[in-house]
């Protein structure tokens, strides 16, 4: 996420802006990580009982809208990915796969996916507490930052005339097209990018720390009315992966966006804060 300011040079046809904050570049650096380490130990827990369910309760013999697992028909073992009553098989990848040592595991997510990398359920839960406590501090520390220097009224705002459906179906036809902003366009967020960054700031991040919380069932001693707002623990525990894949979404769709519109440029952006920009054409 960006925050422009002022130009900072020029050069022939082309000028240097400071294009990312350093509130933002040092919370981009603590989000990959914490978001990495999250994800990796939420995997293993979710090996633990790899399906999801929708109220208050959920065990094996309950009806779940996900499963992740393996079967045997015949001489024939194989992994599948269940949606409802939609099957895929995924062996080799989920479900049924061999491990680092060449043995066959019937878990739902492989070793190189899951931290840690050998079935541990209490090491990544404790990974993942310690991670999470990162995670909402450093969301809660970046917004009160961005609300007071005005980088969210700035830069992730959106105008009444950008909810206009022609401004919005003009920047997805832009975006198809690979068509990227130029010029002093360049140094603002497009209609697109505005509500993901604020989908992902204002929706899935703090859905998955409400979520996370609802599961707890310490949450019950001094939040008791969560669990039940969020729809039960179970709910609250198909949420959370439903937001965490929601940010798995996002980081593809954003890293391709990058390697499309220049990847040099924007690594050396987040890193340095400043970017490089072409004039427009008079």
């Amino acid at each position: 996420m960006a925050g422009t300011k002022v130009q900072e040079s020029e050069q022939g046809g082309s000028r240097v802006i400071l294009r990312h904050r350093l509130s933002t570049r040092l919370w981009h650096a603590l989000n990959a990580l914490t978001l990495l380490v999250l994800l990796m130990s939420g995997l293993m827990i979710f090996n633990a009982h790899p399906r999801l369910y929708w109220g208050e309760y959920g065990a094996n013999y309950d009806a779940s809208w996900l499963k992740v697992s393996s079967a045997r028909i015949g001489a024939r073992e194989f992994g599948f990915v269940q949606v409802a009553n939609f099957r895929v098989e995924t062996t080799g990848a989920l479900g049924l796969w061999e491990d680092q040592d060449g043995r066959l595991q019937r878990r739902a997510f492989p070793y190189w996916m899951t931290l840690p990398s050998r079935y541990s359920l209490a090491l990544a839960r404790i990974w993942h507490l310690a991670f999470a406590w990162g995670l909402a501090l450093g969301l809660l520390g970046y917004l009160l930052w961005s609300l007071l220097n005005g980088h969210l009224r700035r830069d992730i705002h959106i105008a009444r005339k950008e909810w206009h459906p022609r401004a919005i179906w003009r920047d997805v036809t832009a975006h198809a097209r690979l068509r990227f902003p130029r010029g002093e366009a360049a140094r603002h967020y497009s209609v697109l990018q505005k509500l993901a960054y604020a989908s992902v700031l204002f929706i899935l991040l703090p859905g998955m720390i409400a979520t996370g919380l609802a599961m707890s069932p310490g949450t019950d001693a001094w939040a008791p009315l969560l669990t039940q707002a969020v729809g039960g623990r179970q709910t609250a525990r198909s949420l959370h992966f439903v937001f965490a894949f929601g940010l798995v979404l996002f980081f593809g769709v954003h890293m391709a966006m990058v390697v499309l519109a220049g990847p040099i440029k924007h690594l050396r952006a987040i890193v340095t804060g400043r970017m490089r920009i072409e004039k427009e054409p008079s």
